[in-house]
């Protein structure tokens, strides 16, 4: 590894660390592993449009807010970081990093479903005990906000039309006729009450 006289690592010697295999399809960088020492705060935010800002300007290239994207963690206390081995940059997210812009139902419909959703930024996340979708309402105006889990702590916001075709997917819960929800990979995802 080699390093500038600053302490800086080189970008060739970061991205072939994020890039091993030189394209943006193969395999996640392992960044749960990745403990850097150094920490900074550039700028970097998420807006709840799903567009990437750094310093008050957008990222307007989408090749670069990919390869961000895979870089990206959620620790348990809630900030989200572009991780490398070397280093963390704080991102500001103003509510989910990810939007769900596609829903697939795969399988007969019920139980034996599994709901494939597609992200903004081309993630694919199979809901199920390990991908639970989750809607809060805000108490005020009862709207629902909807998400699904993608990766670790890192969940995307399910997009009005998304959201829609959930809600015609809907069945009345096993255990409460009177909340709605979906199915996928055998669990039940309550959505919202049905009336």
């Amino acid at each position: 590894m080699t390093t500038s006289t600053t302490g800086t690592i080189s970008l060739e010697e970061t991205l072939k660390t994020i890039l091993p295999e030189g394209t943006l399809d193969g395999k996640l960088p392992p960044v749960h592993l990745w403990q850097p020492e150094q920490s900074t705060d550039i700028g970097m935010e998420i807006h709840a449009d799903g567009s990437w800002w750094h310093d008050g300007d957008r990222i307007n290239r989408e090749r670069l807010v990919k390869l961000f994207s895979r870089i990206l963690r959620r620790d348990e206390d809630g900030q989200t970081w572009l991780v490398t081995p070397y280093e963390k940059v704080i991102v500001h997210v103003e509510d989910a990093p990810f939007l769900a812009v596609r829903v697939d139902r795969v399988g007969e419909p019920g139980r034996d479903q599994t709901l494939a959703f597609l992200t903004n930024l081309d993630d694919i996340t199979l809901a199920g005990p390990e991908a639970p979708v989750t809607v809060s309402t805000d108490k005020e105006t009862g709207e629902p906000s909807p998400y699904v889990l993608v990766r670790g702590w890192l969940e995307a916001k399910l997009t009005r039309p998304v959201f829609y075709e959930l809600v015609e997917m809907a069945e009345p819960s096993p255990d409460d006729p009177d909340i709605l929800g979906v199915w996928s990979q055998g669990t039940f995802f309550p959505i919202g009450p049905a009336s």
